[in-house]
């Protein structure tokens, strides 16, 4: 072969063996290798820390919620060493048995008392290690605040006759008390939960011992004209005669206020004969039903007082017909602080406060002070409520939650005022007795949520 030939050839054999790959996919995975493999390490390594982590948060979370409960009635110094207790009791990660844990306590300075519990775990990594990472740390924490919020609750129960069917009064009974040991159980302190309870039908009793108050209307029903062509003491009045009032035998009923005040708010004054409120009989068959005295807003935090609101519920009768509205109007009445004859305690202002109406019914709106007869239905008085209703959540009244119950037993529609007048998701309707208890288990849950902040 000749010389050109051979230079040639030796050529043509260099750029193939350039232009040749086939071996250098073996090349670059082994220059490759380790990297992915210390990606992969890496990824096993992160996740165990991951879910290390997240068993700290579940179990810091957990002694955070209980700690609340019970700090009231701690040291500091106590919280510290039983937050303690309880993270270990709950944290349980064999990769990282070890964590270092502390829980400062901030008391109630106006905005609530505060426990912060924070945590560092460490894990041993597999892989991370050969890279020059042996540990991966770790951390989590969780804030509550207890304490900020109080409750006012008034509790509006329909005692009409209607209630005596299918055991429903019984049954509001037996689950109005258990939510009274509900709401008493968040309760830390006298002030914390308050609860009124404003038993209607037609009308509402305000207790007859107040029969010398200035805030009732007698112009109606009680006393003689001296001349008997007028039955009312206006009319008496204006005709220059002489009224005799006698309510001796009045027995603490009113009704309605005169509108718009039966939806109002309005303190009732002398300056103003609408805003009182109007003493009446209230009589079936000849006999007088009004039904068991309101009950002002009073503290469940003492067994006694809680004894004492269970008391009142468990003395309910019913008679008569349905007048949904007035018992809401007493309800946001007993809330309020400047409404003579409920008058709600005093706010600090250090405390953010929850004020709650739960009013539960077992028919439709039958009859008020104007419209209805009594056993059936009534648009006019459900528009009434309406109006009541829009003003209680008007904003410029303040917030008030409303939670209603409807016990429909007896195949009636649902009630649309009902469902309206109730905040978002707090319309509770049943067919059963069996229900009621249901309802007043959820709203007993809502309500002890406030008591949480976070």
């Amino acid at each position: 072969m000749s010389r050109a030939n051979k230079i040639d050839r030796k050529t043509k054999l260099r750029s193939g063996f350039l232009r040749d790959r086939r071996g250098n996919v073996a090349t670059m995975f082994a220059f490759a290798i380790l990297p992915i493999l210390g990606f992969v390490g890496a990824a096993v390594d992160y996740s165990r820390a991951a879910k290390a982590r997240t068993a700290m948060q579940a179990a810091l979370d957990a002694t955070a919620l209980m700690i609340a409960k019970d700090a009231a009635s701690m040291t500091p110094a106590q919280i510290s060493s039983k937050a303690q207790a309880y993270f270990q009791a709950q944290y349980n990660v064999p990769e990282a048995p070890s964590a270092n844990f502390s829980a400062v306590y901030t008391p109630n300075t106006g905005s609530g008392a505060t426990v912060v519990v924070s945590a560092t775990g460490t894990i041993q990594t597999d892989f991370m290690k050969l890279a020059g990472y042996p540990n991966i740390d770790f951390k989590s924490g969780s804030t509550t605040t207890w304490g900020n919020t109080r409750l006012r609750v008034a509790l509006a129960l329909d005692v009409t006759g209607s209630m005596n069917d299918d055991g429903k009064l019984g049954a509001m009974k037996t689950s109005a008390k258990k939510l009274i040991d509900t709401l008493r159980s968040s309760a830390q302190g006298t002030e914390d939960v308050f609860v009124s309870i404003i038993p209607f039908a037609q009308m509402v009793n305000v207790g007859s011992g107040n029969k010398n108050a200035s805030w009732l209307d007698w112009d109606e029903d009680y006393g003689s004209c001296s001349n008997n062509t007028y039955s009312k003491k206006s009319s008496c009045v204006a005709a220059g005669r002489t009224w005799t009032m006698d309510n001796s035998n009045w027995r603490g009923c009113v009704t309605d206020r005169d509108q718009p005040y039966d939806t109002t708010k309005d303190v009732p004054t002398t300056a103003n004969a609408s805003t009182l409120f109007m003493a009446q009989r209230y009589t079936q068959n000849g006999s007088n039903i009004c039904p068991s005295p309101i009950l002002p807003m009073t503290s469940i935090y003492a067994l006694s007082d809680a004894q004492t609101v269970k008391d009142k519920i468990d003395a309910l009768v019913a008679n008569g017909g349905t007048n949904q509205p007035i018992g809401m109007h007493w309800a946001w009445l007993s809330l309020q602080q400047a409404s003579a004859p409920l008058t709600a305690p005093a706010k600090d202002n250090n405390y953010k406060y929850s004020d709650v109406i739960i009013l539960l019914s077992d028919g439709l709106n039958t009859i008020d002070r104007w419209y209805g007869n009594g056993s059936s239905p009534s648009a006019q008085v459900d528009a009434r409520q309406k109006i009541l209703c829009d003003n209680i959540k008007n904003p410029a009244n303040g917030k008030t939650t409303i939670y209603t119950i409807q016990v429909n037993t007896d195949g009636d529609p649902e009630s649309a005022i009902l469902k309206s007048c109730a905040d978002t998701g707090q319309f509770y309707p049943t067919t059963t007795t069996s229900g009621i208890d249901n309802a007043f288990n959820q709203i007993g849950a809502s309500l002890t949520k406030l008591k949480l902040a976070k």
